[in-house]
């Protein structure tokens, strides 16, 4: 009894809007960034005052835009960080016997009330180069922080953009399951999938404690051991269902067989072709969950035994007062099962004047990922949700986004690194940022300035540079002008009101109609033009067909650039 108070006070800590997972701590960081503090502090740098920025240096997917997550996540580290004394006490057994004592009491009193944190809002579509987090503060804090920080933002904003992506796929009237808890990276893994996922725009998980957590619409069926373990109509201890409006008992398996011994003939099936085993299943989770029948049909063979089975027992149902909802379909070509159970939804629609059975769901599954669904659609499937699972919460395609977090600023002196893989050069210093839009509504550019420089107005041309090759440049006169940094952390506490997951996930479809559709089709996108006189690999954007070029050299200033469209 009190393992499970312990268990059930952990998960109101974890639903609580200002708790967090208890792996997010202190020490889920590198040792290096614990060594660095202590050289830090040895070397008398405790009063530097530092800012780094975190961002990312290519888009994942081979595409042309990312999705900003884990801010929240971020800022509960924020307010939560603080070494324990059995953290103190493991870092005096682990580090070497030189550093000084007076080091692990330093580190006993850290706290993050003198960092600042200025981000993007979370949902928000952002771009190579541009910070997501601008942390501001004590340069032996803020190094202490950086690890844990990548983490949450790194697997988030991925999973969020995968999402989306396989949205913007399916199109808006499809519906998306995320099925991924058994093949995602752990536990942790599984359950930032499925929040993740969510914000990016599916509309349920498979998993029972994301639900719970974060409030997620939880979905399921049954799996294919569930109909194998049926061999005979005789394995059914249970036969009977009350009608849903009259109460009376009515035998299920006996309304179900005479339904199949008709449909056999109008949908010229054999019926002896049927299986058995597989009805009786049917029958048994019909009756366990009559309003809400889906059934997996592929168990054996789809054409010759789950669809007639299905629809025998989904007809006995409407006798009792009950509607099926659906089928699933795990394997086979899913284009064309999904058309010819449609077109039998349709017949029986047809043959016995009943409107509902022709608009059944169809439910996919069978390791789908964005390409599959693309030839589905063009294909002509009649399927109304995918379930998507592995391609999804592992992102097989890029495991990893690749956010890094940089020094550009220490005690008011700007801070760069250079490279001879010009990808790796930073921007220099402290930032404001700005997206530009055009009259159309669409986004042109984000821009990127010294915060010493005046901001951007409407209907005023602003000249863009590419920060470090001169003669790429453009005029853009914005229509609007949008600050995308808000200070979101001072003083040791949280500056703005934090949205919930069914605003986060609002925003992230309001911000990718902002960008133009040619950027975010799955082949072929809007590029980045990738010049440097290496590699060939530094992003610069296209021009959209209003901005104007300078005709005439201007010299170098720090206002920098990226274009997000063509």
């Amino acid at each position: 009894m009190i393992m499970i108070d312990r268990v059930e006070a952990s998960l109101d800590r974890i639903r609580n809007h200002h708790s967090q997972n208890g792996v997010i701590q202190p020490l889920l960081t590198d040792l290096y960034q614990i060594n660095m503090a202590y050289a830090y502090w040895k070397s008398g740098k405790i009063e530097d005052y530092a800012v780094f920025d975190l961002f990312f240096r290519k888009n994942p997917f081979h595409g042309e835009f990312t999705i900003f997550a884990g801010l929240e996540e971020c800022l509960k580290f924020m307010e939560n960080f603080r070494y324990s004394e059995s953290d103190i006490q493991y870092l005096r057994e682990t580090m070497p016997d030189t550093v000084e004592p007076e080091f692990f009491d330093f580190l006993a009193d850290v706290t993050t009330k003198d960092v600042k944190v200025y981000a993007i809002d979370e949902g928000k579509v952002v771009f190579p180069r541009v910070p997501l987090l601008v942390l501001e503060g004590p340069l032996i804090v803020i190094q202490l922080l950086e690890t844990t920080l990548l983490t949450l933002v790194n697997y988030a904003s991925l999973i969020a953009t995968n999402a989306a992506r396989y949205r913007m796929a399916a199109g808006r009237k499809i519906r998306l399951l995320e099925f991924g808890l058994r093949r995602a990276q752990g536990p942790d893994g599984g359950l930032t999938a499925s929040k993740y996922a969510y914000i990016g725009g599916f509309d349920g998980t498979s998993n029972v404690l994301a639900g719970k957590l974060y409030n997620i619409p939880v979905k399921g069926t049954h799996a294919h051991s569930y109909v194998s373990s049926y061999s005979c109509l005789d394995d059914l201890h249970t036969e009977t269902l009350k009608h849903k409006e009259t109460g009376a008992v009515m035998n299920l398996k006996e309304v179900s067989l005479a339904w199949r011994s008709l449909l056999a003939d109008k949908l010229k099936i054999l019926q002896s072709e049927a299986s058995d085993g597989e009805l009786a299943a049917f029958i048994s989770f019909a009756i366990a969950f009559p309003s809400g029948f889906i059934a997996l049909i592929d168990t054996y063979d789809v054409l010759k035994s789950g669809l007639l089975n299905f629809c025998a027992v989904a007809l006995g149902l409407h006798d009792l007062g009950y509607r099926a909802l659906g089928v699933r379909i795990d394997s086979g070509d899913l284009a064309y099962l999904s058309c010819v159970a449609r077109s039998t939804f349709a017949t029986i629609t047809k043959g016995f004047d009943l409107e509902w059975f022709e608009h059944l769901q169809i439910v996919a599954s069978n390791d789908i990922n964005e390409e599959t669904i693309i030839s589905l659609n063009e294909q002509g499937h009649k399927i109304d949700c995918f379930g998507i699972g592995t391609h999804l919460v592992t992102c097989q395609r890029q495991p990893a986004l690749g956010c890094v977090f940089k020094l550009v600023e220490i005690n008011g002196e700007a801070k760069i690194k250079l490279s001879q893989d010009v990808e790796k050069i930073t921007c220099p210093g402290k930032k404001a940022v700005y997206r530009l839009y055009g009259a159309d509504g669409h986004a042109l550019i984000d821009l990127m300035h010294r915060t010493t420089e005046s901001a951007p107005k409407c209907g005023s041309r602003v000249l863009c540079r590419h920060p470090f090759q001169e003669s790429k440049r453009a005029y853009v006169s914005p229509a609007k002008v949008e600050a995308l940094f808000k200070l979101y952390w001072k003083d040791g506490k949280i500056q703005q009101d934090l949205p919930n997951l069914e605003e986060v996930r609002d925003r992230v479809a309001s911000s990718l109609q902002t960008l133009r559709q040619d950027h975010k089709r799955n082949l072929n996108p809007t590029p980045y033009k990738e010049e440097s006189p290496s590699s060939g690999s530094h992003s610069f954007i296209t021009c959209h067909h209003h901005l104007e070029f300078p005709l005439q050299p201007h010299s170098w200033s720090l206002s920098w650039f990226l274009l997000i469209v063509k």
